[in-house]
């Protein structure tokens, strides 16, 4: 029997990332938690293994050639995982771009504007109405970008379910946070519709949902 992954989580939009991907993908894991809110990232053990104290990170004990191997950036983590197993990366070398390039797109872009958003519309003890007005807009763009994509296209990628939708899912699932409508935005809305009724989607997202204090993360 295959030797576990070792996920390194907490419950947030880029350690769902990787819970889904493991749940999808039917691959084996033990669950350490890492409390954000404590400093849990800032700890030597943990330092060791996401030098840049961030989490989701991994340990697979059945790393190249055998031996384990440490991961960290969670669109790194995807790419290593879809290898791995061969799924959720297409079948050919141009639907390969394409789900580079909206994962790339999603660790540029999306997760970076909305976790702005979500700090200066929910957490930031100073009000500050320029940083809202900004992110929130950026993030409105963002959206409106992956509409028009997925109008033309069931996932984000093509026709395939991918990394790239699993990347991306978190942080649009929270679009309320984000003070986003989706009423022009029809694409966007089936397919995240259809995304979340994903069992894999549905068990990742609900590991440790308790931890994370939010009345929307129910368990499957």
């Amino acid at each position: 029997m295959t030797d576990p992954i070792d996920l390194y989580y907490w419950p947030t939009p880029n350690g769902w990332k990787i819970s889904i991907a493991l749940e999808e993908m039917g691959l084996p894991y033990r669950c350490h938690l890492v409390d954000i809110g404590a400093g849990d990232q800032h700890k030597p053990d943990f330092l060791a293994i996401s030098p840049n104290n961030r989490i989701p990170a991994i340990t697979d004990p059945d790393g190249p050639g055998g031996a384990p191997i440490n991961i960290f950036e969670s669109g790194a983590i995807l790419l290593y995982l879809a290898r791995k197993t061969g799924r959720f990366y297409g079948e050919t070398e141009r639907e390969r771009i394409a789900v580079e390039e909206w994962l790339m797109w999603q660790m540029g872009g999306v997760g970076p504007m909305a976790g702005q958003a979500h700090h200066f519309l929910k957490f930031a003890k100073e009000d500050i109405p320029y940083a809202k007005d900004r992110y929130r807009g950026e993030v409105a763009r963002l959206y409106g970008v992956l509409d028009r994509r997925l109008a033309e296209n069931r996932y984000v990628a093509g026709d395939f379910y991918s990394i790239a939708d699993m990347a991306l899912w978190g942080w649009c699932s929270l679009w309320e946070g984000q003070q986003q409508v989706l009423d022009d935005k029809p694409h966007f809305a089936r397919w995240l519709e259809e995304v979340s009724a994903r069992e894999g989607v549905r068990r990742g997202r609900a590991l440790h949902a308790d931890k994370r204090r939010d009345p929307t993360a129910k368990p499957a």
